[in-house]
């Protein structure tokens, strides 16, 4: 059983206390132990000090999890925080995502609660548990919810200390995925005054995290800071429901004359500026700076290009994935913060391409799985912290996750332990769907969601996203050495009625979907591919798709070498494209073709795999190393790097030119003809392809410049 400490004030119904729970602990160390380990974990949000030093870099713990089950730990090594004598631990819980009640005055998602704030922690002193005896009271944090804002009063000192509740509670489990954690800090780039005492900074870019306050005035003073990611056309900062939602706001009030520094502790903010009221002083340029805060994946990759639009694409894409990468891949950092799930499998290869996701993924998937009910159904969201109705619910583009993004995680890192772990819900999954089919059809769904072009069929879509699943299960199956047969006759009977069904094609998106599933005869592929390109050129080298049916047009695209229709549509200018959403004066990626809506969403960000992949060529996988650059445009270099391995392009005239860097052996295709100069050891396997091993390379080529 687990033990958890909690609040007297917290812990009476319909309770609304007048601050949050602090709790703390004094101990005395003899002789300093050779390790002292606290694990720490909340129902909440917790901040854990010893002799008043962060216990570490990790904010916003515990991570995402259905908290009523299971609460994940992180043990930290606090040795050289203690000192012989007397010692202190003292933590603040915050509620976070485990207790969401109704704040009518300021912005909410949802409402929800586990339970109050609740603390679970254990000492050991050279692998002993130390015996620890708690007290509480109230803190200086007066409010905090994970939508609405958060309030400090640094004129409170708590008082009355008690001793602490113990109550059982959930399990609680250890995570090896890399914690949250401050990773950047932006300074003010202008400040603008609206009005007489209002004043706005802007942080110049788009992120998710906190605003840190360093003010000094009387004691008492109170000062409001209101987040956004854009402004009115007066100059205040604009609260959306559509975008940031709204009203939002943080208070931070002054206890004495000096210089004082706050950030919020137990929730954090989507934005870009901060509208403050209240400061006692006209102010400085780092009376505001950002702290930026992502889960701390170690950063493995890079792009660049010599087109600036295609580089603007990749850096605002690349942005939007840091700032939604918490403890689960959530869809903005403001509004909802919640983990939708089609966008971990759907953009997979550049969140991959960007971080090593390993160790996060895993843990990921873990919570993925814990959303499955009892009938097979995977919602669309995990943890499923509400229940959303219909489509919402519903889809297998967004269930599917649960097959689709282990299968990516080991055609990426080799990863059969997750593919075996994951295997029996998987198959729930499946015999979920098929428990919902008609005639091995499905009609539910979300649709090609953020479509141009609404006319996709939803029952197009949602066999889409079920014989994808049935076809991956399968592939996995002949991994694991499990029976495959199950699953590849249930694959050609759902492609026999999906063929039935959809004779021919109406969209853009359904030509690629039928495309990319296989099920359109060989002798008819050419076609409808052609068909696709040809919508394409007549909607004026524009996508009419939503976020299904983007990765597969561009996918299908590339697969016929037709990179030169993909790069009308990246760089066409005008709506719906890529190159629109460059000149909306964001510094994230917008979530919609148009820009309304949040403008930190990674959602359309799938095309980073043609820049990589494509452009610079660098097809990388657990198993195999292909380098195979596409010059097109009027594109004159690319680089590239992911892991070890590095490829750059140079193109002058009629001279090609190829330095590849890797850590293992590659096969390197050269796109051009004329005449190559290659390294002597290098390999000559087929026309202008050659293997070679680890090292450094350098291929030329001259003539035909493309």
């Amino acid at each position: 059983m687990t033990y958890w400490i909690g609040n007297h004030d917290w812990e009476q119904p319909g309770s609304t206390p007048a601050a949050l729970p602090i709790f703390r602990t004094t101990f005395a160390v003899d002789a300093l132990p050779t390790q002292a380990i606290l694990r720490v974990t909340a129902r909440g949000v917790y901040d854990a000090m010893v002799n008043n030093h962060a216990v570490g870099a990790a904010v916003l713990e515990p991570p995402y999890t259905d908290f009523s089950r299971r609460v994940v730990y992180r043990d930290y090594d606090v040795t050289t925080a203690l000192w012989p004598g007397e010692n202190t631990i003292t933590v603040e819980v915050g509620p976070g995502m485990a207790h969401v009640p109704p704040t009518p005055d300021r912005y909410q998602k949802l409402t929800r609660s586990d339970g109050p704030p609740r603390l679970y922690a254990e000492l050991r002193l050279d692998g002993v548990v130390h015996d620890l005896s708690w007290q509480t009271s109230l803190g200086r944090t007066t409010f905090s919810s994970w939508y609405g804002g958060e309030d400090y009063d640094a004129t409170r000192t708590p008082t009355g200390w008690r001793d602490a509740t113990i109550s059982d509670g959930p399990a609680i489990s250890m995570t090896s995925a890399p914690a949250i954690e401050i990773v950047e800090t932006l300074t003010t780039q202008a400040i603008t005054q609206p009005e007489p005492g209002t004043y706005v900074f802007d942080l110049g870019i788009n992120f998710a995290g906190w605003q840190r306050l360093t003010v000094e005035g009387p004691p008492g003073t109170t000062i409001t800071m209101r987040p956004g990611e854009v402004l009115d056309e007066y100059g205040y900062v604009r609260q959306t429901s559509d975008g940031t939602g709204g009203p939002i706001w943080d208070t931070y009030t002054l206890a004495g004359f000096g210089p004082q520094t706050w950030h919020p502790k137990f929730r954090y903010h989507g934005l870009r500026y901060v509208q403050v009221d209240g400061l006692p002083h006209p102010p400085r340029p780092d009376t505001i700076e950002g702290l930026v805060l992502r889960t701390a994946n170690r950063q493995v990759g890079r792009f660049a290009c010599s087109d600036p639009l295609i580089t603007k694409l990749h850096t605002l894409i690349d942005r939007a994935i840091q700032s939604n990468m918490y403890s689960v891949l959530t869809d903005c950092p403001h509004r909802e913060k919640l983990g939708w799930l089609e966008e971990i499998h759907l953009v997979f290869g550049p969140i991959a391409f960007g971080y090593d996701v390993a160790d996060y993924y895993r843990e990921l998937l873990k919570v993925v799985a814990e959303a499955q009910t009892a009938d097979g159904l995977v919602p669309d969201i995990a943890p499923e912290y509400t229940v959303f109705e219909g489509g919402f619910r519903d889809d297998p583009n967004w269930g599917s996750a649960l097959v689709l993004a282990p299968w990516l995680l080991y055609r990426q890192y080799g990863d059969v332990d997750t593919l075996r772990e994951h295997f029996p819900a998987m198959v729930r999954y499946v015999d979920y769907l098929t428990s919902k089919a008609n005639d091995h059809l499905l009609d539910h769904g979300l649709g090609d969601w953020g479509a141009f072009d609404e006319s996709t069929p939803t029952q197009l879509t949602a066999t889409f996203g079920y014989l994808r699943a049935v076809q991956t299960l399968h592939e996995i199956a002949t991994v694991l050495h499990e029976d495959t047969t199950p699953y590849k006759e249930l694959s050609a009977r759902i492609a026999e009625a999906f063929q039935r069904a959809f004779p021919r094609y109406t969209t853009q998106a359904s030509c690629a979907l039928a495309l990319e599933l296989g099920v359109v005869p060989a002798s008819s592929r050419g076609a409808v591919l052609q068909q696709l390109i040809d919508d394409i050129i007549a909607q004026g080298n524009h996508l009419t798709v939503g976020e299904i049916g983007l990765g597969p047009v561009l996918r299908v695209l590339a697969e016929g070498v037709r990179h030169d229709v993909i790069w009308d549509v990246v760089t066409t200018p005008g709506y719906p494209g890529y190159a629109h959403l460059t000149t909306l004066g964001t510094t994230s990626l917008p979530e919609y073709w148009n820009g309304y809506g949040s403008h930190n969403h990674f959602m359309l960000g799938v095309v980073d795999d043609w820049f990589t992949q494509h452009l610079a060529g660098l097809q990388y996988s657990a198993t195999d190393l292909v380098i195979r650059p596409v010059v097109v445009g009027d594109l004159t270099w690319v680089e590239a790097e992911h892991q070890d391995v590095r490829t750059a392009w140079h193109l002058t005239g009629e001279r090609f030119q190829l330095e590849v860097t890797t850590d293992r052996p590659a096969v390197i295709h050269l796109p051009h003809t004329g005449r190559i100069t290659a390294p002597q050891s290098a390999e000559p396997i087929g026309p202008a392809t050659y293997r070679v091993g680890p090292g450094d390379w350098l291929f030329v080529r001259e003539g035909e410049s493309r």
